[in-house]
This record gives C-alpha cells, structure tokens and sequence, in this order.
C-alpha cells in the first residue's frame, strides 16, 4: 500500500505469531527538554504521582525489566535503572538505540512520558498483538491508521536497520521509520488512549478527564 506519505509495509497479524513477552524489556523516554510544555513532563501528576514513574511501575508490572531513558547527565530519584543517551543527536531515536545498544538481545517496549490516559489494559494489547517477525509493533489510531512509535515495541533485529536509517541515511524520526519498513499495527479500543499532552493547554484538558 503506498501513499504521499511514503511506502507502507504496515502487516496484519498472522496465525502463529508469536507473541510472548520474554526478551522483551520496558523503556520510558524522559529525555526530551518539554519546551512546549514549558516544564518537564515527566514530573507533571494525573494519576497520583510523576508520569514517569507511573508509566514506568505500568511497564514494570507486565516485563522483567523497565528502564528510563535520559539524556546525558540527567537524573531520576525513583530507580536506578536508567540508559543515558549516547549518540550526539536529538530526538527519541537516540533513546531507542541507546537502550538496544545497551542491552542487544532484549526487544524494547517504548512508551513516550506524555501519554496520561494510557492504561494498563491498552499495555496488555500491545503485548497481545506483537509480531516478533516484523521490525516493530506500533499501536495507531483508527482515525490516522499511522504508527505511535512511542508507544510501540522494537525488535532487537531492528537494531541494524535503525541504526542504518539514523546514522547513514541522517534520519531522526521513528514514525517516518515505520512507515517505510516492515512492523505490524494494533489499535486500541478507545483512540484517546494514544493522547499526547504536549503544553499546558492539553496537560490541563487531560486532568480535567482524568479527575
């Protein structure tokens, strides 16, 4: 299927895919500086405590291991269990090639901190719905049908191709990625779920929903 947005290798879900959660680790990215926001969205609280550590006990109570995904020299006062970036760019792709660099034989999980009407459930669909043949899995709106590639899983065995499409081809974003290789699409049952609030005028709609 093609369109103006490039080539999709978007795969529906075959019979025997597997689908289990081993090898599979979690990671919240924090990195970025939350201009828009204006304050650091990490630390913003819609569900009684920081995003980050509330996406990060979510990631943690379904996969062996969540981490959090820093940039150099940031801190986190919760956990211990942090990846600094560690290519010199900016943007979410470091972060998800930091952590496949510092663990390569695990897959990743990724969630955005600034997504507060996630819940555990839509995590569970993810999961639920991974094809470890395809490059990824990215949950998509049924309004848009494009990847979320925060809120997706990455294959180890896309480490290569990822790393390929950044270093050498200079591209820095992940939904352009999935758009134009192999990973599968899951929707989850409510498109609001897969909200970002980026500025105070969404972070205040989504307490507004939330409380």
């Amino acid at each position: 299927m093609t369109s103006s947005l490039g080539q999709r290798n978007y795969r529906k879900r075959k019979e025997g895919s597997v689908t289990s959660n081993d090898e599979l680790y979690g990671l919240v990215l924090m990195g970025g500086q939350s201009s828009r926001m204006g304050t650091d969205k990490s630390v913003l609280n819609y569900h009684g405590k920081p995003q980050v550590e509330y996406l990060f006990d979510l990631l943690g109570a379904k996969l062996s291991k969540a981490f959090v995904s820093v940039r150099k020299g940031q801190s986190v006062a919760f956990t211990d269990r942090i990846i600094e970036d560690s290519l010199d760019t900016k943007g979410p792709i470091n972060g998800i090639i930091s952590a496949m660099r510092a663990h390569p034989n695990k897959s990743w999980l990724v969630l955005a901190v600034d997504l507060p009407f996630l819940t555990e459930q839509t995590i569970d669909q993810l999961i639920k719905n991974r094809d470890q043949t395809a490059l990824g899995t990215s949950l998509a709106t049924k309004e848009t049908g494009l990847p979320e590639p925060l809120i997706a899983i990455w294959e180890a065995h896309a480490r290569p191709v990822l790393e390929e499409f950044h270093i050498e081809q200079d591209m820095r974003c992940p939904r352009k990625f999935m758009m134009n290789h192999e990973v599968h699409l899951a929707h989850p049952q409510d498109d609001q779920e897969l909200y970002n609030a980026n500025n105070l005028d969404e972070y205040e709609f989504a307490k507004s929903l939330i409380q």
